[in-house]
């Protein structure tokens, strides 16, 4: 459930782009569109959010047991600055 409400959240982002058809697990593959996935990456990182980039523009965000609704809210409060 987490990772589906990070997939929405995300997927309402300006500058992302995700096809939520393609989350099964809590493993979210996205793309970011005016900005390298590098930087992406640092910029969630400065705000303590982390994930990686797994191509020039493409990332992949993963939820874990200990990550808690309340976290997806903050996570998608701080992707949408990074974006």
């Amino acid at each position: 459930q987490n990772a589906k409400r990070l997939a929405q959240g995300l997927a309402e982002l300006p500058g992302i782009t995700l096809d939520l058809a393609t989350v099964q697990t809590n493993i979210i593959a996205f793309e970011v569109q005016k900005v390298y996935a590098a930087a992406f990456v640092k910029r969630c990182a400065e705000a303590g959010v982390r994930l990686n980039a797994i191509g020039p523009q493409r990332l992949r965000a993963v939820t874990h047991l200990d990550v808690s609704r309340a976290d997806i809210e903050v996570a998608l409060k701080r992707f949408a600055s990074a974006a």
